[in-house]
């Protein structure tokens, strides 16, 4: 074969590799994203001299010239790892705090009758009547909210004791009334402790109806 034939072939080989540096063997391969590239790092007319020198020792020898392979394992140690994508993730639904606010009621109303009595017309009744209702609506209602819900005081002192309210304190958790002109630190007296839920734990919301809080009930004769 002629010169000019071996220099049209080399013309024709691709401008990228991959070796293995262990057998020390070439493997031509298509230019594509995410595979080591020597393009960036290597001059062009550097890589033309290091792919003739290689094809011809791959033809008379079977294996790449120890300084081309030293030079392409630089350029490789350089290229930098392809960033991992992560899949998708799965959006967890959670249900609407007005739907939870729902289900809360739902489970008063089912365990202690909490509607029934709040919506009841009492003038009709006698005192004796209602005072016995509502020690058993507030049994009931007492253990929904122990069952589902742990809630705690907002602040340690008792209600009389004296309270000191520091400046920036949330606004949400502790309500300042009588002489506020001064401005904090507030020094006052506890009226209520407040109530905070320190634990949730309804059940699964329901896939369907979160507005009833009670269904209507048809007895079939």
């Amino acid at each position: 074969m002629d010169t000019d034939a071996r220099l049209r072939i080399v013309r024709r080989l691709p401008l990228e590799f991959k070796l293995s540096s262990s057998h020390r063997h070439f493997r031509l391969s298509l230019a594509c994203p995410g595979r080591d590239t020597i393009e960036w790092m290597i001059p062009y007319f550097r890589r033309v001299k290091y792919a003739f020198r290689s094809f011809f020792s791959i033809l008379d020898h079977s294996r790449v010239p120890e300084d081309v392979v030293a030079a392409l394992d630089k350029g490789t140690a350089a290229v930098a790892a392809p960033a991992t994508v992560a899949p998708p993730s799965v959006p967890v639904l959670q249900p609407e705090p007005d739907a939870r606010a729902t289900q809360l009621l739902a489970l008063l109303q089912r365990d202690g009758r909490l509607l029934d009595f709040l919506l009841e017309d009492l003038g009709t009744y006698g005192d004796a009547q209602v005072g016995a209702a509502v020690r058993d609506v507030h049994a009931a209602c007492r253990g929904v909210l122990t069952r589902y819900l742990s809630i705690a005081p907002v602040v340690d002192e008792e209600e009389g004791e004296a309270a000191t309210v520091d400046r920036g304190a949330d606004p949400a958790r502790i309500r300042v009334v009588g002489n506020v002109a001064l401005g904090p630190p507030y020094r006052g007296i506890v009226r209520h402790r407040g109530w905070e839920v320190t634990r949730m734990d309804l059940p699964p919301a329901p896939s369907s109806g979160r507005s009833i809080l009670a269904p209507a009930e048809i007895e079939v004769q």
